[in-house]
């Protein structure tokens, strides 16, 4: 089963509104809808920007919250990561792209080397809003039917 995924930018503060929302993007929040993604891959992408290990990348982009144990979950993608895709260059998103293209958690999904240049391309251009308004990344999933 894969995951539906609503990135937003949002306050702190509407996590609680954006967990019981059945789809965020839909209702006051910016930001994109995607299919296929999960805590895994925003963890790499975590830890990639950052130099840390994975690991320690998986437990910085955990679910901070959880409708049920079905779902949906939210996690609120790590400031360090909205800050480093926010002032990331083209040429630096192109390789970023290129090597999360290249890790196992996007291989082994099949995704093409162009999807993952739009992923990592659209959550930069909506870390750069988030920034620019002092908001948060929020990444909302829940299994898709």
């Amino acid at each position: 089963m894969g995951m539906l995924v609503n990135v937003v930018v949002a306050d702190p503060e509407d996590a609680g509104a954006i967990i019981e929302s059945p789809k965020p993007i839909e209702e006051e929040w910016k930001g994109f809808e995607s299919r296929g993604l999960d805590q895994a891959k925003f963890a790499m992408l975590h830890a990639l920007l950052t130099g840390e290990l994975f690991d320690e990348a998986m437990s910085d982009c955990g679910p901070v919250y959880a409708a049920s144990e079905e779902g949906p979950w939210l996690m609120k993608l790590p400031d360090e990561t909205v800050q480093q895709l926010a002032r990331l260059d083209e040429d630096a998103l192109d390789r970023v792209g290129e090597e999360l293209a290249a890790t196992e958690e996007f291989e082994a999904d099949g995704w093409p080397s162009d999807a993952v240049m739009g992923f990592v391309t659209d959550l930069a251009d909506l870390a750069g809003v988030a920034r620019a308004q002092g908001r948060a990344m929020f990444v909302w999933m829940a299994a898709d039917a």
